[in-house]
């Protein structure tokens, strides 16, 4: 599951930053490593999503959401549109 996917008020871990080298760097930079721990604070109409990592709040675009692999800290999982408790 990508952060662009994300549904707002969850919280999820980072599995991976899969953006150019020089992005990667700044965003590590700013907190988002492997294994950060994101809350996602809002959704905006054009893509943008407003998350916060470590006490900071930070707007990432579609380009930058999408290429970030995360999973679900908060015993829900999507399928098919549907939430379901995981197992």
């Amino acid at each position: 599951m990508t952060l662009y996917e994300a549904q707002k008020g969850c919280s999820y871990c980072i599995d991976g930053l899969y953006v150019e080298p020089a992005i990667t760097r700044r965003l590590q930079a700013l907190g988002l490593n492997d294994g950060t721990i994101v809350n996602v604070l809002n959704r905006k109409n054009k893509g943008a999503l407003i998350i916060q990592v470590r006490g900071t709040r930070l707007a990432l675009g579609r380009h930058i959401s999408s290429r970030i692999e995360i999973r679900c800290l908060d015993g829900m999982e999507k399928f098919d549109g549907q939430e379901a408790a995981q197992s």
